[in-house]
């Protein structure tokens, strides 16, 4: 192999991209075969999960519910995973066609992009969710004179920017490549030696494992910890919300199912050293990094099962929605019957009001 193919082999592992192509790896196919199984009926079930249930989020925070600081919070959570759901046929494809990239260097790049800014957006807003409950239940005073929608919709817009900036390395870096009788995407970090090649990795990784877990990840630890210190030594004066309980469990969720990516992340490191090593990631990284894409589908099913007021919202508008189909079915049948009668038109017949209904 070419310089080309070495670096390949030496960072393939990234958003599980490129398994099984190196001849010299030397893994039980069979094991490798089922965990990708497995990752195609995750992101199977995100996709169709996560649009239906996303899509549910942004319907009603964007236009059934009242325009508050915690419904931007959520609104703009909701669109992030909304626009990365979007993106997994993409994924399944890739990984039925045993890893074989057929949509070109720009879809490579926008794909992996779009999943990396929606890692940054999801913790980010999950970090701002966190700290804006301590503030808005600790600091009364402080919220009730600066909380407001339009804040929270600026730093919402910063937090998209920062997400976008931080994805930008993917842009760069990403690209496509012939190896055998297949296309690969990977990352090409464009470096004539190794050395060059293992910082950018090791720099990029550093990055994302920092931004996108560990500082989150201590926010939202401390503000928690002080938010309980704060309700205990309150006797009650200081009570969580059930939109606090949905929070601490969004959270809960999200770093259960990144924290394995985070950490075969860290693992790709050194992967030179051990080939066994490289084994464990060829097999586990597919299984992991769907589980961090599951993410995006988790989040919109607790609004439903422990946000009362989603569930209100939802609730009232199905019956909005049968009570609708319902009468304009029983004004198409009155049509109907008026139209079969000999000598008698429409305009004739008074309108019968139709009796709304209970359901």
């Amino acid at each position: 192999m070419g310089d080309s193919s070495e670096d390949y082999g030496n960072y393939t592992y990234e958003y599980y991209m490129e398994y099984g192509d190196l001849e010299e790896l030397k893994v039980d196919r069979r094991q490798t075969e089922t965990t990708h199984i497995i990752s195609v009926v995750i992101y199977i079930i995100s996709f169709v999960l996560g649009l239906i249930g996303n899509g549910t989020v942004i319907w009603v925070t964007a236009f059934k519910s009242k325009k508050t600081v915690n419904s931007v919070w959520l609104l703009n959570l909701a669109i992030a995973d909304f626009v990365f759901v979007l993106f997994l046929p993409f994924y399944i494809d890739y990984i039925l066609r045993d890893f074989h990239w057929d949509f070109g260097v720009a879809m490579c790049k926008i794909n992996s992009f779009v999943s990396v800014m929606n890692m940054y957006a999801s913790v980010l807003f999950l970090t701002v969710l966190s700290v804006d409950r301590y503030v808005s239940l600790v600091h009364l005073n402080w919220s009730q004179r600066y909380r407001s929608v339009e804040r929270a919709w600026f730093v919402c817009g910063w937090i998209w920017v920062l997400a976008a900036a931080l994805s930008c390395p993917v842009l760069i870096f990403r690209d496509i490549m012939h190896l055998h009788d297949k296309v690969v995407c990977f990352n090409n970090f464009h470096a004539q030696d190794g050395h060059t090649a293992a910082m950018r990795h090791i720099i990029i990784v550093a990055i994302r494992t920092t931004v996108g877990f560990l500082l989150p990840f201590t926010a939202i630890c401390v503000t928690g910890i002080l938010l309980t210190i704060k309700v205990n030594q309150s006797g009650g004066a200081v009570r969580l919300s059930g939109f606090s309980k949905t929070v601490s469990a969004v959270i809960l969720a999200f770093f259960l199912c990144w924290a394995p990516f985070h950490t075969f992340s860290l693992m790709e490191l050194f992967i030179h050293s051990s080939l066994h090593l490289h084994n464990i990631l060829k097999a586990g990284f597919p299984l992991a990094t769907s589980l961090g894409f599951f993410n995006s589908c988790i989040n919109p099913m607790l609004y439903m099962l422990l946000s009362k007021n989603v569930r209100h919202i939802l609730k009232r508008a199905c019956l909005d929605i049968t009570k609708r189909s319902l009468r304009e079915l029983s004004q198409s049948i009155s049509a109907t019957e008026v139209e079969s009668v000999p000598g008698v038109h429409q305009d004739s017949v008074p309108e019968v009001p139709v009796a709304s209904s209970t359901l």
